[in-house]
């Protein structure tokens, strides 16, 4: 199945981003903690949990830190926490989708809305971009473990477990599922034995928009912004970004 150039490029953004590395941990270590409430300590019985400290082990997560983040699970400040999600339109009319996780819902709407009203932005109500947004499954795998497996063969496994599409780069494959077979493409790799060394659930830009550099950099500010916001875990648009605006972010 060949490559999405929307996705790839989107994720090539999320490359990017990643490299803020302590935001990253922030993110993981809350995913932890929340999954260790939700469902309990144990790795064996609780999937999120699994998952979410494979996710911390691959962006090279120390071991304690994991294990502070699940004990932490049961305490009250973990009690408090909540998942919401919020959606508006950033400059230029690019859709914005956040996922955030808070202890205080009034603080971190009080947060998106003044970073969207001071960069031309406006937020808008839950469910508005819904036509714009897929929730998608993203599988992330190290070419490194599947170097054994038969490249057609994979790929036969990989859509009976419910790959939309997989993009092919030198050093890993991404696999995209519909939200509702997330559960089973996560069987279908446990069943290969394969680990991949990032799953999430995220929101794909079913069409994306091509903006000129400067209205482009005017998106890219608000992104920023939200983002070193610490309730904020995942910020998703449908800017498409373009081999030029990319070799002006790797200049950077």
């Amino acid at each position: 199945m060949a490559g999405h150039s929307k996705w790839a490029n989107i994720k090539h953004r999320k490359a990017a981003q990643d490299k803020k590395r302590a935001k990253v941990w922030t993110r993981i270590i809350k995913e932890i903690t929340m999954a260790a409430r939700d469902n309990g300590p144990d790795l064996d019985s609780n999937p999120a949990l699994r998952l979410a400290v494979l996710n911390g082990k691959g962006a090279n997560l120390a071991k304690d830190t994991i294990d502070r983040a699940i004990k932490k699970g049961s305490g009250a400040e973990a009690a408090n926490l909540q998942r919401h999600t919020y959606e508006g339109y950033g400059p230029h009319g690019i859709a914005i989708f956040l996922d955030t996780t808070t202890e205080n819902i009034n603080r971190t709407v009080a947060n998106i809305r003044s970073i969207f009203s001071k960069n031309n932005g406006s937020l808008g109500t839950n469910g508005s971009l819904s036509f714009i947004f897929d929730t998608k499954g993203v599988f992330e795998i190290s070419n490194e473990t599947i170097q054994e497996i038969d490249a057609e063969e994979l790929e036969l496994e990989l859509i009976e477990g419910g790959a939309q599409e997989v993009e092919k780069e030198e050093e890993y494959i991404s696999i995209y599922t519909s939200f509702e077979d997330f559960g089973t493409m996560q069987s279908k790799l446990g069943e290969l034995g394969i680990e991949a060394t990032s799953t999430e659930i995220q929101q794909i830009p079913k069409t994306t928009t091509t903006l000129s550099i400067d209205q482009a950099m005017d998106v890219l500010k608000i992104v920023d912004k939200f983002e070193e916001d610490d309730d904020i875990q995942a910020v998703y648009h449908n800017m498409q970004l373009t081999d030029e605006l990319i070799a002006k972010l790797e200049t950077e």
